[in-house]
């Protein structure tokens, strides 16, 4: 019986996240060792253009459960449909998804549904001796690393961002995609999308290639002080929210995301959207500048994986210069403000 790899691609109104395509990426390496197919699932409305980009990216297979009532994700319907396909057809060895918020939702709900096993936060994925799949996942905010295996049929895996390449894009692989329209979804969703609310930056920090990162530090600017004659409730969280400033305009000239420690939405400096961490986002862009953020092993299992990591701290013996290529020791409010200066002229043309 020949073998089969599945992988849900997860998208926002036909937008994929930029983990699904290193997702589909991981289903082919895992499927090599299988000598498997791969199969990529959409779910949704009418997302024909994302059924053709799956098949550029290298799937074998496009299965599409499309219908109007699919137009905005809601777990439960995603879910079940999910489950009724994988019921109706012959089970799949694996099936795979992006380890975004929406995937490890739909992951947990469909290993339940299937009552099957389920391999979160893959970093790495094998085959052992007796076909079983492997997983390497981190554990206690990266300081070991667990082997985990599945031995039950159909493995269900969330795959993290930035540790696998995603397949080259050629255009002349096409295909014909299979529909599979499901039973009426609207009876049985138990929630409803109302309306959305525009995130504060046109850039996803989960998207982001490049993110400028602030803690604690971003509070510490020098004769900080509010104007005379305004009353502010706590001094310190909107101290921390002028020195956020600083780093949002850093990133606007980057074209990139504003992230935060823990310690920084807690006090009140930016929302917690913006937190990158074990309790956060897990991100994994080109460039992170860390801004006053002192590097707990709790913040690093958030963007260890970036590729270039700057770290801007004025205590030299900061834990986050020891993960960082490049390290600066001074005062925020004073490089900050010049970094972003010269990106301005350099990008502009005016060196």
């Amino acid at each position: 019986m020949s073998k089969e790899i599945w992988v849900y691609i997860d998208h926002f109104k036909a937008q994929p996240a930029t983990a699904t395509w290193e997702t589909l990426g991981a289903a082919q390496q895992l499927a090599g060792s299988l000598t498997a197919s791969v199969t990529a699932v959409i779910v949704g409305n009418q997302p024909e253009k994302l059924g053709q980009d799956a098949f550029a990216y290298g799937a074998d297979e496009v299965i599409i459960i499309d219908a109007p009532d699919l137009q905005d994700y809601t777990p439960e319907p995603f879910a079940s449909l999910l489950a009724g396909l994988v019921m109706k057809r012959t089970a799949p060895d694996a099936i795979l998804f992006p380890a975004t918020s929406r995937g490890r939702e739909l992951a947990a709900m469909l290993a339940v549904d299937l009552r099957t096993g389920l391999l979160g936060d893959a970093t790495n994925i094998s085959v052992s001796n007796e076909a079983q799949i492997v997983v390497t996942r981190p554990m206690y905010a990266g300081k070991v690393l667990s082997r985990v295996a599945c031995d039950t049929k159909t493995a269900i895996l969330t795959v993290c961002k930035g540790y696998f390449d995603p397949p080259p894009y050629r255009s002349t692989l096409t295909g014909a995609p299979t529909y599979d329209h499901g039973p009426e979804t609207a009876s049985y969703g138990m929630t409803k999308v109302v309306s959305y609310t525009p995130a504060e930056s046109n850039v996803s920090l989960l998207d982001a290639k490049v993110i400028i990162s602030g803690g604690r530090g971003a509070s510490n600017g020098p004769n900080l002080m509010p104007p005379p004659g305004d009353h502010i409730e706590d001094i310190e969280s909107w101290r921390g929210q002028q020195g956020f400033k600083l780093l949002a305009a850093l990133a606007d000239v980057l074209n990139g995301a504003v992230g935060a420690s823990r310690a920084a939405v807690d006090a009140g400096y930016v929302p917690y959207s913006h937190q990158v961490g074990q309790t956060g986002k897990i991100v994994s862009p080109d460039l992170y500048i860390a801004c006053g953020i002192s590097g707990t092993i709790q913040h690093l299992a958030g963007m260890r994986t970036s590729k270039v990591i700057v770290a801007i701290n004025q205590d030299p013996d900061a834990p986050i210069f020891e993960f960082s290529r490049f390290g600066v020791v001074g005062d925020l409010f004073q490089i900050v403000p010049a970094l972003t200066d010269v990106f301005r002229k350099r990008l502009q043309g005016n060196t």
